[in-house]
């Protein structure tokens, strides 16, 4: 033993002196005991090497579309860049209703976040889920289902200088009983998967034997609950793989075959155009697919949903597949976060026009899991007038006006939809004097007139949409705030602080849309495009085609996405149950 433990000295003083060894792993073996001795001074340095860079840990939580924008733009030299997630890839979620109908295989639509990130050299990744937040002590409590630790529970905290929430959100079952137990939803490719096998477990299941007609004919009933954009698409493409694919395997059920979709409105698709909407219904009604509008379901049992109508009353429906797609609620850690920072009576995360979480220090929140709250006017009104009055006379010039005129557009995007929506050319057209004639350079108004030509522009604060797409920008953008923030904190670029001096450091937040799809089966989509752009049919549908393609993160999921459509139109979608 005396042997072994001098040999182990040299072999570490030789260790510590030789750098080209650091990777050296040194085992030895005595008699039948065993003693193995390891170093691995590389770990170590990257440790020190990162507390000795002085670069400030941010850490990112979630690998969905706001968290795969963020990490694919924001400069990993800067920050000490980590990422908690419970999957270790990206989905393309807007083709989720193409893998339930074997349209496209799932792995066509996943990139591993870590191909994503490689060319982002230093980003660390943890396969975890978060399961509490510590805005006090900074720190981020995470827990493992594929590893352990000491005490065998697989938990382990993460500290964080800037925290990065884009942990989306889970299927809204508004509480209704029997949904969680009975109904699929459509959020994750595992959803996407259990629909597939499901549709064709209920064509096996009617073609049993000694089945009655109408033992089926409720085994071939799917039904959609929720007429948004997913509920439809997936209706559409259930449609297409039943009347295409399956009536030629399953010719003695193709006439058995019923799909219905349950709107609690009055419509489908009432975040389209009036016109698509329209379009929407008469195209399916055209097909056979049923529209059920007005109707709310109560209660879901394993034979049959309860639904209830002004008209009708309520009616139990026997199904044979039921898929729940009603909008999104709040995760149960998001819930427990929002006690903390005095958000309890919220339903979503508030942020800022930043995307910083109101009262939090160094935590931002995108996606899903968050709106903003955007300031109104008529909250700030009082100190708007104050900064634009710079020579303290009490009243307001057109030059005044004007010169901080860049700065209350930036500051309110409403100021510029409620010109768009009144067809003004600019903000001076709001301001009129005290007998309400337009305002010339002469004129000066008071502060009551200035709150009377503003009162109602505070009618266009909207809400963002919970969609891809607004996740994705805000992740780029925040990235790019990131990129900048030292150069920022000596040159601000935002616009003035009206409660304080002095600018703010960035522009705030802005969504630019470009427009919406929505595939409504047989080879035709609706789209509606910005400037009120208004296009269906075919040649949409291959505009879906080329727009979807491009967007996909990799390469390789481009080709395959692009392979999986090839194959459909040349051998027809995959009716096996795997």
């Amino acid at each position: 033993m005396r042997f072994a433990s001098s040999f182990f000295d040299r072999a570490s003083q030789a260790l510590n002196r030789s750098p080209a060894f650091s990777k050296l792993i040194v085992v030895f073996a005595v008699s039948s005991g065993g003693i193995v001795a390891y170093a691995d001074a590389k770990s170590d340095h990257v440790a020190e090497s990162s507390q000795v860079s002085g670069k400030k840990k941010l850490v990112v939580l979630g690998t969905g579309w706001a968290g795969m924008s963020f990490l694919k733009n924001v400069d990993a030299s800067l920050y000490d860049v980590q990422v908690v997630s419970p999957r270790n890839y990206f989905a393309f979620t807007p083709l989720l209703p193409s893998v339930t109908c074997g349209t496209v295989e799932p792995r066509s639509i996943v990139e591993p976040i870590r191909n994503i990130v490689k060319k982002n050299g230093g980003v660390k990744f943890w396969e975890a889920e978060c399961f509490n937040v510590d805005p006090v002590k900074k720190k981020v409590h995470c827990r493992s289902n594929i590893g352990t630790n000491r005490d065998g529970n697989g938990e382990f905290t993460v500290d964080y200088d800037y925290l990065v929430i884009a942990l989306g959100a889970k299927p809204n079952t508004f509480n209704t009983p029997g949904v969680v137990e009975h109904c699929h939803f459509l959020k994750e490719v595992e959803d996407a998967q259990k629909i597939r096998r499901s549709v064709m477990n209920c064509f096996e299941k009617a073609c049993l034997p000694n089945l009655s007609e109408e033992e089926r004919r409720k085994n071939l009933h799917f039904v959609i609950v929720g007429g948004g954009p997913t509920g439809v698409e997936f209706a559409a493409e259930l449609h297409d793989f039943v009347t295409k694919d399956l009536a030629k395997l399953y010719p003695t059920l193709k006439d058995l075959v019923r799909i219905s979709v349950v709107e609690a409105g009055e419509h489908i698709l009432t975040m389209f155009d009036k016109r698509i909407t329209k379009f929407a219904e008469e195209k399916f009604q055209r097909d056979g697919i049923e529209v059920k509008t007005n109707f709310r379901v109560v209660k879901v049992t394993d034979k049959a949903i309860t639904m209830t109508n002004a008209a009708t009353g309520e009616i139990n429906v026997p199904y044979g597949m039921a898929v729940w797609s009603t909008g999104i609620g709040t995760r149960p850690v998001i819930l427990d976060f929002m006690k903390q920072v005095g958000q309890a009576n919220r339903r979503v995360l508030a942020t800022d026009e930043w995307l910083r979480v109101c009262n939090c220090d160094g935590i931002y929140a995108l996606g899903d899991c968050a709106t903003i709250s955007q300031r109104k006017v008529m909250e700030d009104i009082s100190e708007i007038f104050r900064v634009a009055d710079v020579d303290r006379s009490g009243t307001l010039t057109l030059k005044e006006i004007k010169d901080v005129l860049d700065d209350i557009c930036e500051r309110y995007p409403q100021v510029e939809l409620y010109l768009k929506s009144k067809q003004m050319k600019n903000f001076v057209d709001l301001l009129r004097d005290s007998e309400g004639n337009p305002l010339k350079e002469s004129k000066e108004l008071d502060i009551e007139e200035f709150k009377k030509a503003l009162v109602h522009v505070d009618s266009q604060v909207k809400m963002l949409p919970a969609t891809a797409q607004v996740a994705a920008q805000q992740g780029n953008y925040l990235a790019q705030c990131f990129n900048k923030m030292k150069i920022c904190e000596e040159y601000p670029e935002g616009p003035l602080r009206i409660r304080g001096s002095g600018r703010h450091r960035f522009r705030p937040f802005r969504y630019k849309h470009l427009g919406q799809f929505a595939p409504l089966g047989g080879e035709q989509t609706a789209a509606q495009l910005p400037g009120d752009w208004i296009s269906i049919g075919h040649s949409t549908q291959w505009l879906w085609y080329s727009i979807y393609a491009s967007k996909q993160v990799s390469w390789r999921t481009r080709l395959l996405v692009i392979g999986d459509w090839t194959r459909r139109f040349i051998f027809g979608r995959d009716s096996s149950c795997i």
